[in-house]
């Protein structure tokens, strides 16, 4: 069966996915992607434990990882900002190094989405108590992935719910 294809110029929604700081540096053996190399369907830079070593003696504090309650704080931000912009909220799943979202936000550039996503989520987790330092602890930009058709939505949906790993643990 063919995919329903989306006859407008809007996405369905987006896959946005945003990183906690300094967990995945240029030269990171997983592949990485900068401005010189960000092409669609283009692969990852390779491993480069030069461009990594350097990437790490240039961050600002230590990689940000988040515990349990910093995780619930980040969760209830992302829901907070899809509730009081009535954006439609399809999947979430924070874990302890990135956050992942599917989301429609019909005409809003999903730019938009992604940085009241980091901002809420900084918020709420100073609200909570659960961070209390000055700098932000989300690498700069972010994924925004265009979902133009329902399949694509599907995908994405079922990638963030079940294509994670296993449940993480309540560690606090």
């Amino acid at each position: 069966m063919a995919p329903m294809w989306n006859d407008t110029d809007l996405p369905l929604g987006y896959l946005i996915t945003f990183r906690c700081y300094g967990t995945w540096l240029h030269g990171d053996e997983r592949g990485s992607i900068d401005r010189f190399h960000n092409r669609y369907k283009s692969p990852y830079l390779q491993r480069s434990d030069h461009r990594r070593d350097h990437n790490q003696r240039k961050l600002k504090s230590d990689p940000i990882t988040l515990n349990g309650s910093q995780r619930q704080s980040v969760d209830t931000a992302v829901r907070e900002v899809c509730e009081v912009r009535r954006w439609i909220l399809h999947a979430l799943n924070v874990r302890t190094n990135h956050v992942h979202v599917v989301v429609s936000v019909g005409p809003i550039k999903p730019e938009r989405a992604l940085n009241a996503f980091k901002s809420y989520a900084t918020r709420g987790m100073r609200r909570d108590g659960n961070w209390q330092k000055t700098h932000s602890p989300w690498s700069d930009k972010g994924s925004q992935r265009h979902l133009w058709n329902e399949r694509s939505l599907a995908l994405a949906i079922d990638y963030v719910l079940n294509g994670q790993g296993d449940d993480l643990p309540e560690l606090d």
